[in-house]
Order: C-alpha cells, then sequence, then structure tokens
C-alpha cells in the first residue's frame, strides 16, 4: 500500500511530498465540489423546464380546445337542461378555464420547488467554509530536538564522516 505521492505508508516523507499530496488532496476536494454544483445547477434546471412545461401545456390547452371544447360543450347542456345557448356557452368556457388554472397551480408548484432549491449556494457556502478552514489551519507544533540531535552535532558528524 502507498500514499497518493508513491511513497510507502507510514515512512518518512518530506515536506515537498507532503505538500504535493496536500496540493492533490486539495484539488481533487476542489475537483468534487464544482462536480458537486453542476449536478444540482442541472436538477434545478430540470424542475425549471418541467415548469415551463407545465405552463405551456396550460396555454396551449386553453388557446386549442376554447372553440371546440366550447361548441360540443355547450350543445350538450343545452340537450341536457334546454337552458337558453348563450349560458351553455358561457358554462363550458368556465369549465376551460378550470382545467387551466389546475394547470397554472401546477406549474407555480414545480416553479417553488426550482426556487426553493439551495443547490449552488450550498455549494458555495461549502466552498468558502473549506477556504476558511484552509487559511486558519496552523501547523503542529514540533518538538525540540534533543542536544544530542541539534543542527550544530549533526552537521559534525556529517564532517567527521566526509
Amino acid at each position: 500500500m502507498s500514499a497518493p505521492d508513491g511513497s510507502p505508508v507510514g515512512a518518512e516523507r518530506s515536506i515537498g511530498q507532503l505538500f504535493a499530496s496536500a496540493t492533490t488532496e486539495l484539488s481533487a476536494l476542489v475537483h468534487d465540489e464544482i462536480a458537486l454544483a453542476k449536478a444540482q445547477l442541472k436538477q434545478d434546471v430540470k424542475r425549471g423546464a418541467m415548469s415551463g412545461g407545465a405552463f405551456s401545456v396550460a396555454g396551449a390547452v386553453l388557446v386549442f380546445s376554447l372553440p371546440m371544447l366550447n361548441f360540443a360543450l355547450a350543445y350538450g347542456i343545452r340537450t341536457w337542461s334546454g337552458w337558453n345557448l348563450a349560458v351553455c356557452f358561457l358554462l363550458s368556457f368556465a369549465a376551460n378555464v378550470l382545467i387551466a388554472g389546475l394547470l397554472v397551480l401546477i406549474g407555480v408548484a414545480f416553479a417553488k420547488k426550482a426556487k426553493k432549491s439551495q443547490g449552488p449556494q450550498k455549494v458555495a457556502a461549502s466552498m468558502k467554509e473549506t477556504a476558511g478552514v484552509l487559511q486558519n489551519a496552523k501547523p503542529h507544533p514540533r518538538p525540540e530536538l534533543p542536544q544530542d540531535r541539534a543542527p550544530e552535532a549533526i552537521e559534525a558528524v556529517a564532517r567527521s564522516s566526509s
């Protein structure tokens, strides 16, 4: 098993290797945050498209069905009740408006869901939080070297062995 930079796990790694590993992991974190934002934005766009589609269907139903439905419904009411033909046409128009109103309510429900979704805002807040943590990160205090491992002692050993 090895670390992301290829060095064995548990082995002492240099500052450069640690920094490279941290940079790689931070880059992966940023890429994952961006992918999450894209996925949530795609879901919001899908909800918005559903809302627009419902509004379009409501408009199409109202426009294309009014003449045919009004005539059929008005003559049907006239045959069934014997009322004046004008009243029968008003009742058929009211039925069409009721159907269109129901479709508008469906469109409003989808629009509210799309507006409530805070996907990109959540990701932006998460990224700001990550940046804040990284800015405030402080290295762990390093213990003092024992006297026999002080830099002067290490240099003396290096000179004597050369």
